[in-house]
C-alpha cells in the first residue's frame, strides 16, 4: 500500500484544524501488489490549540512522519506475508480450452502460440499454449501418444529442435525428470510432462586456443507440460520458468498447470 500524507497547517495558533488522508495508487503504478494491500483510507484528525498548550508545526511533522512509515512498514510485511499473487482465468470458447495464469503476468502478442503470458519482470518466466492443426491430426485420446513416458520423449524432443543453435560450443544438456497421467475432474485423461534443459556456451568460440574457449552456463530452465485431447486436436500447455525462479514460486505453477482444461467446441 503507498500513501500520501498532506499537512495543512493551521492559519493562526488560537484554533486550528490537521488533515491527514492518503489515496490508493492505481494499479498501472503497483500491479505487482494484490488487492487487499491497496486499501484506501482516510484520517481526519481536528484539535484546538491555545497559546499555552500549542504544538510546534515540527513536532506535528514528526507525529505524522511516524505514522507513514508504520503505515509502509504494515503494508511491506503483509506483501511478504502473501503466499500467492492470485490467480485470473483464460478461457478461449473459440478453440476449446481454459486456465488460470498469475493475476500480474500479461499477455504477449504475436507470440507464435496461441496464448501467451509472461511475468512482466522474469521474462524468462511465462507460459503458452499450442494446438495441432485440425486439417493434419485426428486425436481420439492422450493415449494416442502412447504412454507418458513415451509423451515425454516426444515433449523433450520438441523442446530440443526447438532451441537447436547454429553457434560454435553450444552444448545442451537436457532430462526428463518426470511423466505422470491424470484423471481430471471433467472426466478426461491428461498427461504431464516435467523437462530440466540446460545450456553451456564457450565465452570465445573463436578462439584458436583450448584453454581460451571457457565453457560457461547460460541458462538452466524447469519446462512443464500439460497434454489434453479433444476436438480431435492435441492441446499442450507449456510453462517455463529458470530453475532459480521455480523453487520459488512452484506451488503457483503447479496450480496453473492443474487448472488447464480442454472443452468440447459446440459452435
Amino acid at each position: 500500500m503507498a500513501s500520501i500524507i498532506i499537512f495543512k497547517p493551521p492559519p493562526s495558533l488560537s484554533s486550528s484544524s490537521c488533515y491527514t488522508s492518503s489515496f490508493q495508487m492505481g494499479s498501472s503504478v503497483l500491479p505487482h501488489l494484490p488487492p487487499p494491500l491497496k486499501p484506501s483510507f482516510r484520517i481526519i484528525c481536528k484539535a484546538q490549540t491555545t497559546t499555552a498548550s500549542a504544538v510546534s508545526r515540527r513536532s506535528a511533522m514528526g507525529v505524522l512522519l511516524s505514522g507513514y512509515i508504520a503505515t509502509q512498514y504494515i503494508a511491506l510485511d503483509s506483501a511478504h506475508a502473501q503466499q500467492s499473487v492470485g490467480f485470473r482465468e483464460y478461457i478461449d470458447f473459440f478453440d476449446g480450452y481454459s486456465l488460470r495464469y498469475p493475476q500480474n503476468w500479461i499477455q504477449v502478442k504475436g507470440a507464435g502460440a496461441d496464448i501467451f503470458f509472461r511475468d512482466p519482470f522474469v521474462l524468462d518466466e511465462n507460459l503458452s499454449v499450442d494446438i495441432s492443426s485440425p486439417s493434419s491430426s485426428r486425436f481420439k485420446s492422450v493415449e494416442d501418444l502412447g504412454p507418458p513416458e513415451e509423451a515425454g520423449k516426444r515433449v523433450l524432443k520438441q523442446y530440443l529442435t526447438e532451441f537447436m543453435s547454429t553457434r560454435l560450443g553450444v552444448r545442451r544438456e537436457s532430462n526428463v525428470l518426470s511423466t505422470s497421467s491424470k484423471l481430471a475432474d471433467d472426466g478426461r485423461l491428461y498427461y504431464l510432462v516435467e523437462v530440466n534443459i540446460k545450456s553451456y556456451a564457450n565465452n570465445n568460440e573463436l578462439a584458436v586456443m583450448p584453454q581460451d574457449r571457457v565453457v560457461r552456463l547460460e541458462w538452466d530452465r524447469r519446462y512443464l507440460s500439460v497434454l489434453g485431447v479433444e476436438n480431435n486436436r492435441l492441446y499442450e500447455l507449456r510453462i517455463q520458468a529458470p530453475e532459480n525462479v521455480f523453487q520459488d514460486e512452484e506451488n503457483d505453477l503447479r496450480q496453473v498447470m492443474d487448472s488447464f482444461r480442454v472443452n468440447k467446441i459446440t459452435a
